[in-house]
């Protein structure tokens, strides 16, 4: 029985850790999709909507819901600034991808220092969320912190899915990753769409650190490793599509979690890895044959 109990425990947190590298992998794959650009902020953005949701539902007393609302327009708003006032000035300079990595990549330290000076390095809690003790699965009992994890983790996989395929700003957005001035010709308003794949991963980036808070906690570094896991997932799934991220977000959540129980703890950062480093070698289309990235 012990054996089934931890099963179903190790179940359970692979596929809440999964659904939150899923959500960053959408937000790797959004960004790259719609601008053909790659960002290595979104892990220490989830970070900050994190302590921003934190401020809002434990300092400020907000409910739940309005914290996570206010947290994801802060947030769009904040990927709107980075594209406009960091990310675009690099580009209309003649900067090239590359260049567009290393800000990226600055702005996640940045971002680091900045909570550690505001909020303090210490891990911080969220008080509960639900007043219901959880769903019982097999006599092991599922918080509904984790249910929702996995729930809004899906929703916005299809949400975005049928967003950037089914709408016309959707379009608009991967028509100008394409032809800035053919977009512009047709009458799209590229200032408007080159901001939203870095304002919606951002919020997306946000949301992840509202839901993971309750669980784990948290705390300034956080998000160094989920942001790189979230690329990993992003790759393994087939980076550019939003289904693939999400599955590869849950594969690696289970490899991660399940390493860690059945193999040690020091193991689990290993095996991930290796795996993400076998796909790379063996298939790096990833799950969904997504076209192999090019500079």
């Amino acid at each position: 029985m012990g054996g089934v109990s931890l099963f179903i425990n190790l179940l359970t947190g692979a596929i809440v850790i999964g659904g939150i590298y899923g959500l960053i992998g959408l937000g790797y794959s959004l960004i790259y999709r719609a601008s053909g650009l790659m960002s290595f902020a979104q892990g220490d953005l989830l970070m900050i909507g994190a302590f921003i949701g934190l401020t809002l539902f434990k300092t400020m007393g907000l409910p739940y819901a309005v914290s996570v609302a206010i947290s994801f327009l802060l947030m769009f708003l904040l990927g709107i600034a980075l594209e406009k006032f960091a990310i675009r000035p690099i580009l209309n300079k003649g900067g090239k991808a590359i260049n567009v990595v290393l800000i990226t990549i600055g702005i996640s330290i940045v971002l680091q220092n900045i909570a550690v000076v505001t909020f303090s390095a210490d891990v911080q809690m969220f008080p509960s969320i639900f007043k219901s003790a959880g769903l019982n699965v097999g006599g092991f009992i599922v918080s509904p912190e984790s249910i929702l994890s996995i729930c809004v983790a899906l929703v916005c996989m299809v949400l975005l899915h049928l967003f950037m395929a089914k709408t016309r700003l959707g379009t608009a957005m991967r028509a100008a990753a394409q032809d800035e001035t053919a977009a512009s010709a047709y009458g799209v308003n590229v200032s408007l769409v080159k901001g939203l794949p870095w304002g919606i991963p951002t919020a997306l980036a946000g949301i992840a650190g509202l839901l993971i808070g309750p669980v784990y906690g948290v705390y300034s570094s956080m998000g160094t490793s989920i942001g790189l896991k979230g690329f990993a997932a992003a790759v393994i799934g087939g980076y550019g599509d939003m289904y693939g991220a999400i599955l590869g977000g849950f594969a690696l959540g289970m490899i991660e979690t399940f390493a860690g129980g059945y193999i040690s703890s020091q193991a689990k950062e290993f095996v991930v890895f290796l795996v993400l480093i076998l796909f790379l070698v063996v298939k790096p289309s990833g799950f969904f044959n997504a076209k192999i990235i090019e500079d």
